[in-house]
């Protein structure tokens, strides 16, 4: 299932109708609170947050006519401009916020409020994997927390998420987990398309401490070379039997993906889904327990994007074996097309 919906940089919002199979931006005439909050609601984030209009070049785009019950899709019509120019601009959630600002191995401590998207899974009482908050509802982590061949992985009720500034010794009230629902192409004999998503049975209320990240637009690049940082509870030695009671966090380096695939590295181990990040040298990295958590990086407006999600590599930390995280870029109309089908 694919979904008819996505965000270019900005928030430009472009909708894919029936009459016209490509993604069109939506005019701004005519657009109101009310379309904006049906449209979120409609991708499972229950209301907007904020919409606005950005200027377009004159070219085919979306009208919407009569407000109904119907999908956002059914409500707009293709034309040939929009009246000044002005294409739509929605966000569904104030995300990508951090809370306290001050510039795992290889890792320090992260300050309180520094990622407070970062949630930390529960499978029978015991941190097992990470995972990043994209709306109330929703959290982002790796299909691969989820084995099939441990069927109670896959009960909902055997899992709790906590989230906000803690420590694995001092634990909050959790959020119960209503359904899991693993990437149906998620292979895990290569890795390849590792997410998943939890649909929470309560949303969770936003504070400083909890606050969602931000999901890439469709157009958004994270080149090479950027600095971008992983969090995790997980070990803090490649051979440790325990994780870390303090979220801990590290700055990693995107490494380009033809690097990662040379046979030096993972030997075409990479596909499109994968993105590749840490240091070529070894010594940071990301370490067992911190599976499904996030790889952010900030994108130019004070806001922090998920870019990728912890998924495997060889080791922690080793030399010329740096951390394969699923790219969320490439599997976002899957987040999309799940978050629409179980919203809240």
């Amino acid at each position: 299932m694919e979904t008819d919906m996505r965000f270019g940089l900005g928030g430009a919002l472009q909708i894919r109708t029936s009459q016209d199979g490509r993604f069109l931006p939506v005019c701004s005439q005519g657009w109101d609170q009310t379309y904006a909050d049906q449209t979120c609601a409609q991708l499972g984030f229950r209301r907007s947050y904020k919409t606005g209009s950005v200027h377009g070049q004159p070219f085919t785009a979306l009208t919407v006519t009569s407000k109904s019950s119907d999908p956002i899709q059914g409500q707009v019509n293709v034309s040939t401009s929009c009246p000044g120019q002005q294409t739509v601009s929605l966000e569904c959630v104030d995300c990508g916020k951090q809370q306290s600002t001050s510039r795992i191995i290889g890792g320090t401590v992260a300050k309180a409020g520094q990622w407070p998207w970062q949630v930390s899974l529960h499978y029978h009482d015991f941190h097992t994997c990470g995972g990043s908050l994209v709306s109330p509802d929703f959290v982002v982590t790796a299909a691969h927390c989820f084995p099939s061949s441990t069927p109670s992985a896959l009960v909902a009720s055997n899992w709790k998420v906590y989230g906000g500034d803690f420590s694995q010794a001092n634990l909050p009230a959790p959020y119960f987990v209503e359904r899991i629902i693993l990437n149906e192409n998620y292979n895990s004999q290569t890795n390849d398309q590792d997410i998943a998503l939890l649909k929470l049975k309560q949303p969770v209320n936003f504070s400083t401490t909890v606050q969602p990240v931000c999901l890439p637009a469709f157009d958004q690049t994270f080149q090479p070379g950027m600095e971008c940082w992983i969090t995790g509870y997980g070990t803090t030695a490649e051979r440790a039997d325990q994780g870390s009671d303090k979220l801990m966090e590290v700055a990693v380096d995107i490494i380009d993906s033809r690097v990662c695939n040379s046979s030096e590295v993972y030997s075409g181990r990479m596909s499109r889904s994968m993105v590749c990040a840490g240091n070529l040298e070894g010594g940071v990295d990301s370490c067992r327990g911190d599976s499904g958590g996030p790889l952010v990086c900030e994108g130019g407006n004070n806001r922090w994007y998920l870019v990728g999600v912890t998924s495997w590599g060889a080791g922690c930390g080793r030399r010329m074996r740096p951390g394969v995280y699923s790219n969320v870029g490439s599997l976002l109309p899957w987040v999309y097309s799940i978050m629409q089908q179980e919203r809240p």
